[in-house]
């Protein structure tokens, strides 16, 4: 099934969101709010527009487009890692977003993380650094894939990951804001089978997060247990803009297969039912601050476990892990510097249409 030539960048984003309407209950009021917030910058931009990048990218960087194809995180980007808690009640870090998981080529995953880091406010780390701090992590994650759990094996990020007390105190001011609402029964049902059994739900909300999903529907379940609170979000779920945007019918999600790799431990509370992900929302399920916050040895400290990370799940691609690894030898020292110029021209370009024309 082809797709049809979709140049400028207006013509893209119509025909994705009218693809998305088919695909899931699409809040359009969020929708609005997302078009607004592409206007801001060109990092919050490449976050709201991974269709985009799937479109495009192969075109942009041509040489990269016939390398080995993993199981791939897809919409790669700094704030695409966070926390969360495994059935051993361990602090995990990694990837924690996998809406646009997908079978691509390998290096793109590489190319849209450092891409990111160049477009975000606040990092100031030179092309340079943040290559071979990607590819360094890259390599050593395809070598020993693991989970990273901060308490033992990344100490140094708790300060950047534990919860302060104003951090609580924002938490749950911005819990008591989240509007009630009604959800449709397949989404209510799910999220009262997602808490504890006696747990008492005192409303239903909706939530508006994120880049790339806003405009899904996204509910939540408030409830009362064993003395405090437990909130439960399930986000609609539709298959990856990877495939749309190469002309693939599908109606598989790869969430799930992404987010319980081989090589990760995984959140208990993460699953896919029906059309949707339904995880669990707390305090101590953070992202790790960059920028201003850490300074440069920290940022390249971060920036290398995220190439880690991503090596660690494309080993789970087994059958490819060997290709990988020869086709990743065989590219020149500068092939992600030289990428990553040319994905940001081509996401500077889109930024500066979308701002004209809005």
């Amino acid at each position: 099934m082809g797709v049809r030539s979709l140049n400028s960048f207006q013509d893209c984003n119509s025909a994705y969101e009218t693809w998305l309407r088919t695909q899931c209950d699409v809040i359009e009021t969020d929708l609005e709010y997302k078009h607004e917030r592409m206007r801001k910058n060109p990092f919050t931009f490449l976050r709201a527009t991974f269709f985009r990048w799937a479109r495009e990218i192969a075109k942009v960087c041509p040489e990269l487009a016939n390398a080995p194809s993993v199981l791939s995180v897809g919409d790669t980007h700094t704030e695409n890692f966070g926390t969360w808690r495994d059935a051993d009640a361990r602090l995990v870090w990694g990837v924690n977003d996998f809406d646009e998981a997908a079978i691509m080529p390998y290096p793109f995953d590489l190319v849209r993380l450092a891409t990111s880091v160049q477009l975000a406010p606040g990092i100031e780390l030179s092309g340079h650094d943040t290559s071979d701090a990607i590819i360094t992590g890259y390599r050593n994650g395809l070598r020993g894939p693991r989970p990273t759990l901060v308490d033992e094996r990344a100490v140094w990020m708790r300060r950047f990951v534990v919860c302060t007390d104003s951090d609580c105190t924002k938490f749950w001011e911005e819990v008591q804001s989240y509007p009630t609402v009604e959800p449709p029964a397949d989404a209510r049902r799910i999220l009262q089978s997602s808490l504890p059994a006696t747990a008492q739900i005192q409303r239903f909300a909706s939530r508006r997060k994120g880049g790339g999903g806003l405009g899904k529907a996204r509910f939540v379940a408030i409830a009362n247990w064993q003395g405090g609170q437990v909130i439960r979000e399930a986000k609609a779920s539709v298959p990856s803009a990877w495939y749309w945007a190469h002309g693939l019918a599908t109606d598989k999600s790869w969430a799930h297969d992404l987010s319980s790799g081989e090589f990760r431990s995984p959140d208990p509370f993460l699953r896919a039912e029906e059309k949707f992900i339904v995880r669990r929302i707390a305090v101590d399920s953070r992202k790790l601050d960059l920028g201003e916050n850490a300074g440069k040895e920290l940022d390249l400290m971060a920036i290398e476990a995220m190439g880690f990370e991503l090596g660690s799940i494309h080993a789970a691609s087994t059958a490819q892990t060997t290709a990988v690894r020869a086709n990743l030898d065989l590219l020149s020292g500068a092939w992600l510097r030289d990428a990553v110029g040319a994905a940001r021209d081509s996401i500077e370009e889109d930024y500066a249409a979308w701002c004209s024309g809005h």
